[in-house]
């Protein structure tokens, strides 16, 4: 511990990558699109498109700040990127809702980003519908079908919910892994490790004492990860905050050992950082879960994904965050957890014996 606490460089890392990653992915890896630069023709301008453009612009997915005359301005304003989507509303908007009962509006979207433009949609769609709903209240068809739908957990929809469990399994993985890596090669590139050597203590003693202060650490950083989610990102921990505390400190040390079997094979700093960032980043962010859905992925892949211990430690504090679930619905998730610590460390412990011999 006083060997970490003397290097400051090392402790700038330890603490100033989670916060600025927790900040920076908090905010950035969102799949929802907010404050969007809109552009509205209204062509109706009166009392009913007027209250249609007040529902949209209290969403907080829209900015107005374009208000078009022509239709020519549409394709000028998309073009020059000033807006990412334009709504045209009809002249006879108000007449042909009060006799008909329908109208349509035009929606015309910037397609070079597929994704963002079909989010666009998909958000003026749902908020027509509530004006829509709004309006027909007081009518009654027959042989109507109304679908009521509820978001468990996330009605909001907000992509926090996802990402910051993610995040923290991300952030901790590498974290931890880096650092225990590092310790080892250390000693051994100031030559202090020929003095562990020679000392009275077993392996087994240098490894797990190499890996505690890390695991006070890491549990000081999911600290410091938890409280700005709660107070900045606003994402709820519904569960136990023990149980989380508990699963938290199972992967913290499987990731510390893991950190340390990679230091057992590697001679050189710059190796084991190379390997804990560039060799755990890609697997971690590809196969967790966070990012992309394990289901959606071929079968050799969904395969390959067990074998990540990030996964199965974004379903646990998930679960235990959003969902408030117990340790009984998780209890898998632990047990696989716990074996990989076990597994890391027994190997971790072998090889560095084998070294020794």
């Amino acid at each position: 511990m006083l060997h970490i606490l003397r290097d400051r460089r090392t402790l700038l890392v330890i603490f100033g990558m989670p916060i600025a990653q927790i900040l920076i992915f908090g905010f950035a890896l969102s799949n929802e699109v907010k404050n969007t630069r809109i552009g509205i023709l209204d062509m109706a301008r009166d009392e009913q498109s007027a209250r249609y453009i007040q529902q949209i612009e209290e969403s907080e997915y829209f900015e107005t700040t374009h208000e078009l005359s022509t239709t020519k301005e549409i394709d000028q304003l998309l073009r020059a990127g000033k807006v990412q989507m334009v709504l045209a509303i009809p002249s006879t908007f108000s007449e042909d809702l009060a006799h008909s009962r329908q109208t349509q509006v035009q929606v015309v979207t910037d397609g070079t980003n597929p994704n963002v433009a079909t989010t666009l949609e998909n958000y003026t769609a749902n908020i027509t519908r509530d004006f829509q709903q709004t309006l027909m209240s007081a009518t009654e068809l027959p042989y109507t079908i109304k679908v009521s739908t509820r978001m468990l957990y996330n009605p909001q929809m907000k992509g926090e919910y996802n990402f910051v469990p993610g995040v923290i399994a991300l952030v901790l993985m590498l974290i931890c892994t880096m650092m225990t890596s590092v310790s080892i090669v250390k000693e051994k590139e100031l030559g202090n490790m020929e003095i562990l050597l020679v000392s009275p203590m077993n392996p087994l003693t240098i490894v797990v004492s190499k890996a505690i202060p890390y695991i006070f650490m890491g549990l000081l950083i999911l600290t410091i990860i938890l409280v700005l989610s709660v107070t900045i990102l606003h994402v709820p921990i519904h569960g136990s905050l023990l149980l989380l505390y508990v699963v938290s400190l199972i992967f913290i040390f499987s990731a510390l050992a893991l950190g340390l079997l990679i230091s057992s094979f590697t001679n050189s700093q710059q190796m084991a950082m190379m390997i804990s960032l560039m060799g755990l980043l890609l697997p971690t962010v590809m196969f967790s879960g966070f990012m992309f859905p394990i289901e959606s992925m071929p079968w050799p892949l969904q395969l390959i994904s067990n074998l990540i211990p990030a996964k199965w430690y974004f379903y646990s504090i998930q679960g235990i965050m959003i969902k408030g679930l117990g340790i009984g619905a998780i209890i898998k998730e632990i047990a696989i957890l716990t074996f990989f610590a076990i597994f890391f460390i027994g190997l971790s412990v072998k090889k560095f014996q084998i070294r020794l011999a």
